[in-house]
């Protein structure tokens, strides 16, 4: 299978001694579903941004289909590939709920028609009906905003969709059906994704590989239903700890 998303002893540190990433090496295949998981503050919104190009690594390197995040002359053609749906949403909330979309689309088609064609399509495709198109965020629900966000992340057809934290601020019940809808969404379209997330629950809605940060690197890669019994202490610990949540939260 073709790797996607390559990562080469990547560092990336903050003033003196605040190292944030310390040599992360991981590798994605073309199509597949990743999920990053780890505690706060161990490195994964930091990962984000350095594959984004949003931050510049201090070592190593990102490639994705060859293509360096560093490569000056090439990096328009590698930023094409990705989407991503923002924790918060990020929706503009001057705009209206199409409108949001049909920005998004500017990049790519030039036919205002188009636009506003395409991105009724996927307001449709991702659940919403067409009372919610001409309100703006404010206006509408958590579960409609994030709906309204994808919409607007797979409209540009991207190769790659980051979800940085998709379930953020949702209810259990909402969390669960965004969830499927990211999890349908991705099998439909073919792509690659990355997920960074805290939550176990989202990872085993998502996908049933998970790699595993702890202080800035990959401690372990491997499937939801082997983390209880790997030979990582660290590891086995998240597990737990994160069904206790989970258990308190349903109760």
């Amino acid at each position: 299978m073709k790797k996607k998303i390559i990562l080469k002893d990547v560092y990336k540190s903050f003033g003196e001694g605040l190292r944030v990433l310390n040599g992360i090496s991981l590798e994605i295949e073309d199509g597949e579903s990743r999920i990053i998981v780890g505690r706060s503050g161990c490195g994964k919104s930091v990962l984000l941004k350095c594959l984004l190009g949003i931050m510049k690594i201090d070592g190593g390197d990102i490639l994705v289909d060859g293509i360096g995040v560093g490569d000056k002359k090439r990096f328009p053609e590698y930023m094409r590939k990705f989407s991503i749906l923002f924790q918060g949403n990020a929706l503009f909330d001057s705009m209206t709920v199409l409108e949001n979309v049909t920005f998004a689309l500017g990049r790519t088609e030039r036919d205002k028609s188009l636009r506003k064609l395409k991105a009724e399509e996927k307001l449709a495709a991702v659940g919403l009906e067409k009372r919610v198109f001409d309100l703006y965020p404010a206006e509408i629900s958590g579960g409609m905003q994030k709906r309204a966000a994808l919409a607007r992340a797979i409209a540009v057809e991207p190769e790659i969709l980051l979800f940085d934290e998709p379930t953020s601020g949702l209810d259990p019940v909402t969390g669960g059906v965004i969830c499927n809808l990211l999890r349908d969404t991705v099998e439909l379209l073919g792509v690659t994704s990355v997920t960074i997330t805290h939550d176990l629950r989202v990872a085993e809605f998502l996908s049933d590989k998970v790699s595993v940060l702890n202080e800035g690197n990959v401690v372990w890669t491997g499937h939801t239903r082997e983390m209880e019994t790997c030979g990582n202490e660290f590891v086995k610990n998240f597990h737990r700890a994160s069904n206790v949540i989970s258990k308190v939260r349903r109760n």
